[in-house]
């Protein structure tokens, strides 16, 4: 089956993730709410099959699938649940897969109005930043029944290296901040371990080159080590994104009655860094935090 795919919200994930489904063949129809985006995507991606909408109604009325990618709960909600959103112009039996990252809650919600309307839906967060958008490398993770499940897949494999159905709706949400844990601890470790080996007088790019490949090795480690030495953060997952997923999950956390400390303490660092006009750096630049916090230990 050929589908016709509506995706909504072209930021940075956006934008390349909808022109892989264009690549691919797909009918694909983009909306973005500052149009601009929309009309640059209509240029680099455009053709018989593939072009930009001027209003949302347009863009998800015919969809087989209709792929939101926006900034947080308040902003999938104006676009999803408004009473003119994506959820009251869809057609029965189409499907939407809501790749934001948001609340469990709000994936729940969303999933019982649609299916009042006869809509299937997944939430399927991604992980693996904008580069992985641009190369078809995402990560995602997908909560919604095994049939929704199959029925996304062909279209989501446009833009993904794996795709894995971890449960019932919300799961996928839970997945994320997994992930997002699991990145904040990262950090702080290899942002302490940096900032303990250019204090000790190492160098960087032979230390790197000597525990990249053993125990200690991550992702990020290999993608960002060498550049958060360098202090360049102009790149990949912003803080101010990362400030509201932690925030997601330490509201989870609340809600099973869980202390995370790491995660906390990360957090903070990351306002600190908003705060002082850091919130559109990469995440990796948690060590710029790490690194003052160790200087107050020298001086004290």
């Amino acid at each position: 089956m050929q589908y016709t795919v509506a995706f909504l919200g072209l930021g940075v994930m956006g934008y390349p993730m909808a022109g892989r489904l264009a690549s691919r063949g797909f009918n694909t129809r983009v909306w973005n709410r500052t149009s601009a985006k929309s009309e640059a995507w209509q240029v680099e991606y455009g053709g018989e099959n593939a072009g930009a909408c001027a209003n949302l109604v347009e863009a998800v009325a015919q969809a087989d699938l209709v792929c939101t990618c926006l900034g947080n709960d308040e902003d999938v909600r104006s676009v999803v649940l408004e009473p003119d959103g994506a959820l009251a112009h869809m057609r029965v039996g189409a499907l939407l897969v809501d790749h934001t990252t948001t609340t469990a809650l709000l994936a729940r919600e969303i999933h019982t109005t649609a299916n009042t309307r006869g809509i299937g839906f997944v939430d399927a967060p991604v992980s693996g930043g904008q580069s992985g958008a641009e190369q078809g490398q995402l990560t995602i993770m997908l909560g919604g029944s095994p049939v929704d499940y199959d029925k996304a897949g062909p279209v989501l494999q446009s833009y993904a290296k794996r795709l894995t159905h971890i449960g019932e709706v919300g799961s996928g949400q839970l997945a994320k901040m997994v992930n997002q844990i699991c990145i904040a601890g990262v950090l702080q470790g290899l942002s302490e371990g940096l900032v303990f080996a250019k204090a000790s007088g190492l160098d960087g790019e032979k230390l790197l080159a000597a525990i990249g490949e053993g125990a200690a090795q991550s992702w990020q480690m290999n993608n960002r080590g060498a550049t958060m030495l360098n202090d360049e953060f102009d790149f990949g997952f912003a803080v101010k994104w990362m400030i509201k997923d932690l925030n997601y999950c330490l509201q989870q956390a609340d809600e099973c009655n869980l202390n995370l400390p790491v995660t906390a303490m990360v957090l903070q660092q990351y306002h600190e860094l908003a705060a002082n006009n850091g919130g559109r750096l990469d995440t990796s630049s948690l060590i710029r935090s790490v690194a003052e916090i160790a200087q107050h230990k020298k001086r004290g």
